[in-house]
């Protein structure tokens, strides 16, 4: 070959080597403005949407005649509802609380670390929250003073708690007396995109109960996994970022192709739908990469 030809081989190829630059660079940057608007806006719209139908659910198995009743305790199954909680000074109102305590648990609400008693029994009860992303119910943890009533209502009653204390991390533990009911909860201090990631940034608050606790039923977990554990991410969710990661390439490939077949119009119609599916699952995949109460 000549080296007129090597040269008009170049220019014939520059002109496709710069459009799929300008395709990857194009589609990475929306997908970084589509992960930003689903971590403030989206995954509250999802969180929202989740509370419902729990709230829902749970409610039914407060019913006097529902022939199933709220657990108690022992092992409760990940995503179960467990309680309602309500802190007027964060203006949350009968928010559900769910089992579970990783990213993808608090996405639906705030969570209950499964080997601590239930909001309302003997023990300390433990329940995180997100303070950023979907719905943010935990913001403000760190704004709460002493004397805040929270009110708590499991399958055992209505519970109410005082706030004693809000710490941070490192700060000296609580005592709780023997027959005693003591309620923490879990969060960030911190609103920034990246302000979870380090455990000097969480905010516990801890609240007595006022009245009787209710008995704690044993059989419950003694240990959590990592992913559990407050400001910790769940290393599951990455062989679903890489999946939704590899199929949204393809999609943008296919699109691509379509596109000079089509026209722009055409493909825009039909590979829209495919491309929102891609970018909402890839974004609460890499969501779950976060720690669980951003």
């Amino acid at each position: 070959m000549s080296a007129s030809s090597d040269a008009s081989v170049t220019r014939a190829r520059r002109p496709r080597g710069t459009r799929v630059l300008v395709v990857a660079v194009s589609t990475f940057s929306l997908l970084m403005v589509f992960l930003l608007g689903y971590v403030y806006a989206f995954s509250t719209v999802q969180e929202h949407r989740s509370q419902a139908q729990l709230f829902a659910q749970f409610r039914g198995l407060l019913d006097p005649a529902s022939v199933i009743g709220p657990p108690l305790g022992g092992h409760i199954t990940s995503d179960t509802p467990v309680a309602l909680i309500s802190v007027p000074a964060l203006h949350l109102s009968q928010v559900v609380v769910v089992e579970g305590t990783t990213s993808g648990d608090l996405a639906q609400g705030p969570g209950h670390q499964s080997n601590s008693p239930l909001p309302g029994q003997v023990g300390q009860s433990i329940l995180m929250g997100k303070a950023v992303s979907y719905g943010a119910p935990f913001a403000g943890l760190a704004q709460l003073r002493r004397g805040v009533l929270i009110t708590a209502t499991t399958g055992q009653g209505t519970f109410h708690f005082h706030v004693e204390d809000v710490r941070v991390a490192g700060s000296r533990l609580p005592v709780i007396p023997a027959n005693a009911s003591l309620l923490t909860l879990i969060s960030t201090s911190q609103a920034g995109l990246f302000g979870a990631s380090a455990a000097s940034h969480l905010i516990y608050v801890d609240a007595a109960l006022v009245g009787t606790p209710a008995p704690t039923p044993s059989g419950a977990p003694t240990t959590v996994s990592l992913a559990e554990v407050q400001g910790h991410s769940d290393s599951g969710a990455w062989p679903w970022v890489v999946c939704w990661s590899v199929l949204l390439v393809v999609a943008v490939a296919l699109a691509m192709v379509l596109a000079r077949r089509w026209g722009v119009r055409r493909t825009w119609l039909v590979a829209t739908p495919t491309l929102l599916l891609a970018a909402w699952c890839l974004s609460g995949q890499v969501m779950r990469l976060l720690p669980n109460v951003y």
